[in-house]
């Protein structure tokens, strides 16, 4: 989540987070939290396939640990922090450092409280596993209809490109190095400009966040979409959307 600034649906998201936390008497405890950047192979493993984007080293995954339950959140701004949930609470939100910590550490108390489940990355080749479940499950749900991935993650992409073909798929990315080549067919368009048009000529829209901008033109052109991986699992859960992640493991 850490592509673009904060947002009324984060503050949203801690609002919740808050009343929750007060509620079962968590805010002054003093319950130390710690998020450490893990390396890659800590995070996933060894995956078969190197073009992941963690692999190659364009994002990291930080493991926020409270009450000896561990939660991962995915970003580009990797920091170490240390403190109480009312310290993770005052964050401003507006950086990707604080951003990425305070959704690890929702992740992991939201998990320590029973309200989702699996918070760690999926390791080795599940990622490619992952990514042919979920083409099959929009293929079943929806049919033959047009896929929009925010996020080149290439597992995803080969895999939906291979089920719907190149010309039912449309891919936007930040990484400008990707924008306007050629991936398994599909070009890719620069995620700041193009996301509102993927957006809007998709009937299903894959997303690994949950952007308000994003969320508004979805909800706009009511389409379709799934929230996949670990980082957008807290938000999803506080907000009562679907997400699906099927081969995150438990902390």
């Amino acid at each position: 989540m850490s592509e673009r600034g904060s947002s009324s649906l984060l503050t949203a998201a801690k609002d919740k987070f808050l009343e929750i936390v007060t509620a079962e008497g968590l805010l002054d405890t003093g319950v130390a939290v710690s998020v450490t950047p893990l390396t890659a192979e800590q995070a996933i493993g060894k995956p078969k396939r190197r073009d992941l984007p963690i692999v190659e080293g364009k994002e990291r995954v930080v493991e926020a640990k409270f009450r000896g339950v561990r939660a991962h959140a995915f970003t580009d701004s990797p920091q170490e922090f240390s403190g109480t949930l009312r310290d993770v609470l005052a964050l401003e939100l507006s950086s990707s450092r604080n951003r990425a910590v305070f959704i690890a550490v929702l992740n992991a108390t939201l998990r320590d409280l029973g309200m989702i489940e699996a918070t760690l990355h999926c390791r080795d080749d599940d990622p490619e596993k992952c990514a042919t479940e979920l083409a099959d499950y929009v293929r079943g749900k929806w049919g033959n209809v047009s896929v929009g991935l925010i996020g080149f993650n290439p597992a995803i992409a080969e895999a939906i490109t291979q089920s719907f073909t190149p010309d039912h798929v449309r891919i936007t990315d930040l990484n400008r190095k990707n924008n306007e080549t050629v991936k398994f067919g599909v070009t890719v368009w620069d995620g700041k400009t193009q996301t509102k048009r993927l957006i809007r000529q998709s009937d299903v829209v894959l997303v690994t966040g949950t952007f308000d901008e994003i969320w508004g033109w979805i909800q706009g052109w009511s389409k379709e979409y799934i929230v996949y991986g670990v980082t957008g699992a807290c938000v999803c859960a506080l907000m009562g959307w679907g997400s699906m992640c099927p081969y995150s493991r438990n902390g």
